[in-house]
């Protein structure tokens, strides 16, 4: 096991961005008022289980439809691409209004809001530059950092405010562009040599 840990935090850092946990508190406490009680534990452990599993079984379902990792990865780079104009921009181009009380913590929370097409397409593309370990260890602290946000989202709220909210939201949005255009090139270098 060959543990890299610039590779770790820059894996972190992207799966941080695009889930936008911090940025995703409104909904979460909206959620929770129009649901009650949110099981933390249980939106944490299913997202991190559906990385984890879409990390190792998402390349053999590409390749059974017949679709190399670089190509998926220019589609994740333009799937984080939107996700950060949305993000920076303030807009929403998907929105999923299905709630359910009983399986609230399931879904929409832990997909696909955690776990949802942006988390699992950059996992693809983050495993296409970066060793599989690391990857693993920036899905799990990025569960754990998941994990503490919902139990404490009301606090967080509070504190940052809605305008702190925002700009976090922003400054993770430009990070992301940035991400998304360094995937896209990379990528798109190894399809066209």
């Amino acid at each position: 096991m060959n543990l890299d840990f610039k590779q770790i935090f820059t894996a972190f850092m992207v799966l941080f961005a695009v889930i936008d946990i911090i940025g995703n508190i409104p909904i979460i406490i909206d959620l929770r008022k129009k649901v009650g009680h949110i099981q933390s534990e249980k939106a944490s452990l299913i997202a991190g289980v559906i990385m984890i599993v879409f990390l190792f079984v998402g390349k053999s379902l590409l390749n059974l439809i017949g679709i190399d990792v670089n190509s998926f990865a220019v589609a994740g780079a333009f799937v984080i691409f939107f996700i950060a104009l949305e993000m920076i921009l303030g807009i929403t181009l998907y929105k999923d209004d299905g709630h359910n009380a009983i399986t609230a913590s399931v879904f929409p929370l832990a997909f696909p809001l955690i776990a949802g097409p942006g988390s699992l397409t950059t996992l693809l593309s983050l495993r296409a530059e970066f060793a599989t370990e690391n990857i693993i260890v920036a899905v799990i602290s990025n569960v754990v950092v998941i994990y503490v946000v919902l139990k404490t989202s009301a606090k967080i709220e509070r504190i940052i405010g809605a305008n702190g909210i925002n700009i976090i939201r922003k400054v993770f949005g430009v990070i992301l562009l940035a991400i998304a255009v360094k995937l896209f090139a990379h990528n798109i270098k190894e399809l066209l040599a």
